[in-house]
Formats: structure tokens, sequence, C-alpha cells
């Protein structure tokens, strides 16, 4: 197989102990602050001591590689992380041992950032230029037909569960970025608001907000409003439910299964709302499909940024 798709995530450590390693990696190589990485230890404790991200996007890999099977094409899908093995280079490297000469790579988050997305490209680009690859790769996807419908159905559910849909306050969140990339005319934040409108006009929802969430404490100022401020004032304005949409995240991870699901929803207990989080993407077969068109146009030369 001479073509392959490369999958790129952020990534996650595989223990307690791998921590420090994965913290300072973050960090461009210095080690973070004791404090401070026994604090990153106890959220990964409160979610059961290990994000799922890593097995969550093998499985997103495995049912891309089916999919694309399904569509007559035999192609290899790999798995390159960010910040923890396998790195991106190194699925890079094995690929190109694997006399692969083309690779298709997308990012596992639908929005653009040059802070952010930019880098998976970055590294993606170096390794493959460095064993001689060919790499097509797409910023954003955040307006997807099929991303939004996949987003859509999962808000759909969540409403009917609610107790009153009528009153229910629905928030779209994504992950907060330092304010400064505004100055860089970034369409980071328009994509998010994009996709949250597209969501909510397919689910049928008229009322909702866009809030930000997992600031990290860097000591500037980051993209708001944040969530829990927009909790603080739902529940001073009355509201009594909260649903909380991540459109940012494609995968349960830290910044759901911690910042959302404990974090936020103890909060929004001690103000007397009750709060809930729509379904994540995972590797939901309406997804897979999302990831097997966009990885076919690429490996067709379409769609490519």
């Amino acid at each position: 197989m001479n073509d392959a798709v490369l999958l790129m995530a952020y990534g996650t450590p595989a223990t307690l102990d791998e921590v420090p390693a994965y913290f300072a990696h973050i960090l461009g190589g210095r080690p973070a602050p004791p404090d401070a990485v026994e604090e990153l230890r106890e959220r990964y404790r409160r979610i059961g001591g290990t994000s799922p991200l890593r097995e969550i996007t093998l499985a997103q890999a495995g049912g891309l590689a089916r999919a694309l099977r399904e569509r007559g094409r035999e192609v290899r899908v790999a798995v390159g992380m960010k910040h923890a093995p396998p790195f991106i280079s190194d699925a890079v490297a094995d690929l190109a041992r694997a006399g692969v000469r083309q690779i298709a790579a997308l990012a596992l988050a639908p929005h653009y950032s040059k802070l952010s997305i930019a880098s998976y490209f970055s590294a993606a680009a170096e390794a493959s230029a460095a064993h001689g690859l060919s790499l097509r790769m797409r910023e954003s996807w955040h307006d997807h037909p099929g991303f939004i419908a996949a987003l859509a159905a999962r808000l759909r559910v969540a409403l009917a569960a609610a107790s009153d849909r009528a009153s229910v306050e629905t928030i779209f969140t994504a992950h907060s970025l330092p304010h400064r990339i505004l100055s860089w005319s970034d369409p980071y934040p328009d994509q998010l608001l994009q996709t949250s409108a597209l969501v909510a006009a397919s689910a049928g929802v008229t009322r909702w907000r866009f809030a930000f969430q997992s600031a990290s404490h860097t000591g500037e100022p980051w993209l708001g409003p944040a969530l829990l401020d927009v909790l603080r004032e739902f529940a001073g304005g009355g509201a009594r439910e909260v649903l909380v949409c991540p459109v940012g995240f494609v995968a349960d991870h830290l910044e759901v299964l911690f910042d959302i699901d404990v974090e936020a929803r103890e909060l929004a207990h001690a103000l007397g709302l009750c709060l809930t989080r729509t379904a994540s993407l995972n590797d939901g077969a309406d997804f897979l499909t999302v990831l097997a068109a966009l990885a076919a146009e690429l490996l067709d030369g379409e769609g490519a940024s």
C-alpha cells in the first residue's frame, strides 16, 4: 500500500507515573512545578487514573480503516500523538518503513488555530520531508455536513432526556486558547461559532450560548467567557437545567471527563443546576463515516489545505 492515513491527536499519559514527562513535553522540555504535576495527577485520579483518549483514537483508526475498506480502499491508518507515544514523527517513520509514499493527515480537532492545529501539521510535514514522503493535510472541517449531523444527533438525544426541554439552557464549548490569537485574525473562534450555530439549527435549538473551557494558568488572558462563569450566570438568572455540548472535542478525554463531568458538574450542583452532557463522537459509526469522507478526499487530492 503506497497510501496511508495519519490520524493526529493531542496525546495523554498512559499511567500516573508518566504525567511528569507528559507535562514536560507540553512545556517544550521544561519540567513542570511539582505542585502542578500533582494537580494534574489528581485530575486523572478523579476520572479513574488514566484518560481513554489513546484507546479511543486507536479505535477510531481501526474503524476508519474498515470504513475505507467498505469504500473499496485498502489503506493503512496510523495514529500519531502530539505530546505522548506514539508520537507523530514515530508514526510517520513507521509508515515510511512500511513502504508508504503518500500520507493523508487529519488532526482529530475540527477547528483550526495557528496555535494548535498548525503544530500537528508542522510535526507531520517535518517527519514526512525527512523520509521523502508526500503529505496532504486539511486544516479544518468544522462545517462538514456529516460532522454537524453527528453532533446534532447527540444533542437531540440529550434534549429528549431532559426533564423539561423548553427550559434547558444549551451551552456549546471548546478548549480555550490565549487571547493573543485574536491579534492574528485566527479563525478558531469564528469557526467554533459557525459549528455551534449549524448544530443548533439542525437540532432545532433556538436558545444557546457558547463558552470556552479548560484554560491553562499561564499568566496571560485566555479566550472567554469561561464555562464556569456562564454556569454562574445561568444560576443567577434562575435556570435549573443546563446541557453542555462540547463541539470542540471528538473523543472522551480529560477535558471532557474532568473539566465538564467533574469540575463543571460539581459547580452546577452547588449552584442548584442540573448539568448533563451530550455523548462524545468517539468511534461512532456516523463519525467514522465523516473521517472516511475526509480521508478519501485527501487521498484523491481534494480538500487539501
